[in-house]
């Protein structure tokens, strides 16, 4: 049941509700319907505008939809929405309602001429677990795509109630998006990765957009959401510039960030709260945040020395000074069948998939902090812990070495080369792994496999314009200068050592303010 302290924090959001919303519930006599129904009228008792509704239908598992004027708005829930997942049931309702944040126009115009190659409807299903800390945020993107796309509709299914679904889709890994049978997402994701996996699996009507595609033309325009594109866009603004962020997700890499203990000043914080604060305090600044944005590529007409910032959306803007700030991503193994077992074994965030594999040997690819840390974590679940390392040596700080050398179900492979991910076809079944010392590859038997080999920079957009080292890291100088006039990098993205959230806020306001004085004095 609902604390009255929830149900009053309820009550405060759903007052600015304009329109009523009806969650209609089906009947069912599974043992978690009681729960729901408890769930589902406590929140509708928090406010006169959103009412409880029960079908005639029944049906095997607990199941609800969330409707407006008695009519579906595509978004539907199975099982019980508690844990991570209840807040993607309230901004729902909030959406639903026409209150709470939404994509800006040019993102709504994409979800609404996303069509079905067949035409009717596309019935979008993401499995997701409870305890999955990624989870609601492609829950929540989906629910959004349902809500403003015409052909679309998004159901959330809580595994446990669905044993047998999960082992015929042979998933273990969340979350997981389905459209039928076909597994088309696994794993975190931002709503522009989401939204263009959606288009290419389903296509467009092809109608004409009904935005422009031209965003207009800045004095700075800040690529990348992060610790350091945050940072540079509020420097940067307080020079009274007029300035644009592009970025998928305002807080990059750090919304999934488990723990911060080391941000000076702040004792403990976590990824999504610091993001929040990044957020509201770049919001509080005439910046223009294009979200939910992929970059294809940066141009530079020497002439003019104007740059031409293109999006994957068709979209563009221009301007004087280009900041880059795109941060880094998980980098992958690049072996055989990685990409084939994704979500069916393969991994990438222990704290979101260990609970698959509870009771049952993995391995853990990679010797440095995140590596260890993964081990130690899923050794407490799984039966055996295998860490493969490539060098000769683990490379993690020496407390967190000894802690895993401690655990009895814990083995350690240095100088082990992965090559490559073996499956049965619908999930995996072990690794090929070459000794490299020896030169010896030998197969070893797992039933799950967790990547953690570190981040590979996001650098894509500026290849060939900029001088990248062998890394991918854009290279600058001690002020964030690159070889070309008017770009700049701050952050993971560049060659600057330490990627840590601290520096990389300070390289955001050092290149803004280099950038400026740049400007000042006419270079």
């Amino acid at each position: 049941m609902l604390t009255n302290d929830i149900k009053q924090q309820l009550s405060e959001h759903f007052s600015k509700l304009e329109t009523d919303v009806e969650l209609h519930v089906a009947n069912s006599s599974h043992p978690q319907q009681g729960e729901l129904l408890d769930m589902l009228e406590g929140i509708a008792s928090s406010s006169p505008r959103v009412t409880l509704s029960k079908s005639r239908d029944s049906l095997a598992i607990p199941r609800f939809e969330v409707r407006v004027a008695g009519s579906s708005t595509g978004v539907a829930f199975v099982g019980v929405p508690g844990g991570h997942e209840f807040t993607s049931l309230i901004l729902a309702i909030l959406n639903a309602g026409g209150v709470g944040r939404v994509p800006d126009a040019g993102t709504q115009a994409r979800m609404s001429v996303l069509a079905p190659v067949a035409g009717g409807k596309a019935e979008v299903r993401t499995y997701v677990s409870l305890s999955c800390e990624n989870c609601p945020d492609v829950v929540q993107v989906l629910n959004q795509v349902a809500l403003f796309g015409k052909s679309i509709s998004h159901t959330m299914v809580e595994g446990s109630v669905v044993p047998e679904e999960l082992e015929r889709l042979k998933i273990q890994g969340v979350p997981a998006v389905f459209i039928g049978d076909k597994l088309v997402h696994s794993g975190r994701g931002s709503l522009s990765e989401i939204l263009s996996k959606l288009e290419t699996a389903l296509g467009t009507t092809g109608e004409a957009a009904t935005f422009s595609a031209n965003l207009g033309h800045y004095d700075v325009a800040v690529l990348g959401g992060g610790p350091a594109g945050v940072s540079a866009a509020i420097y940067s603004a307080r020079k009274g510039l007029k300035v644009a962020v592009v970025a998928e997700k305002i807080g990059g890499q750090v919304n999934d960030t488990k723990g911060i203990e080391n941000f000076i000043s702040v004792l403990y914080t976590e990824g999504p709260q610091l993001s929040a604060g990044l957020a509201s305090h770049l919001r509080s600044y005439p910046v223009d945040v294009i979200e939910h944005r992929r970059l294809k590529t940066v141009e530079n007409d020497s002439a003019t020395r104007t740059k031409n910032i293109r999006l994957e959306s068709g979209e563009s803007l221009t301007t004087k000074q280009v900041i880059v700030a795109t941060g880094a991503k998980w980098r992958t193994l690049g072996v055989p069948g990685e990409e084939d077992y994704l979500g069916r074994g393969v991994a990438y965030c222990p704290h979101c998939d260990g609970p698959f594999f509870k009771g049952r040997p993995v391995a853990v690819v990679g010797g440095g902090n995140s590596g260890v840390e993964a081990a130690i974590d899923l050794a407490g679940i799984c039966s055996e812990i295998t860490l493969l390392e490539f060098a000769d040596t683990l490379k993690a700080d020496q407390v967190l070495v000894d802690k895993l050398k401690s655990l009895p179900n814990v083995r350690i492979l240095t100088s082990a080369r992965t090559v490559k991910v073996v499956g049965d076809g619908g999930k995996v079944t072990g690794l090929d792994v070459e000794d490299r010392v020896s030169g010896k590859t030998s197969h070893l038997p797992f039933d799950g496999v967790f990547v953690q080999i570190g981040l590979v920079p996001n650098s894509e957009c500026v290849k060939g314009l900029v001088t990248l080292n062998r890394y991918g890291e854009i290279e600058v100088d001690s002020r964030g200068r690159t070889n070309v006039h008017g770009i700049y990098g701050a952050g993971d993205v560049t060659t600057t050592p330490h990627k840590q959230i601290i520096i990389a806020m300070g390289e955001g306001a050092k290149v803004a303010l280099s950038a400026f004085e740049d400007t000042m004095r006419g270079e």
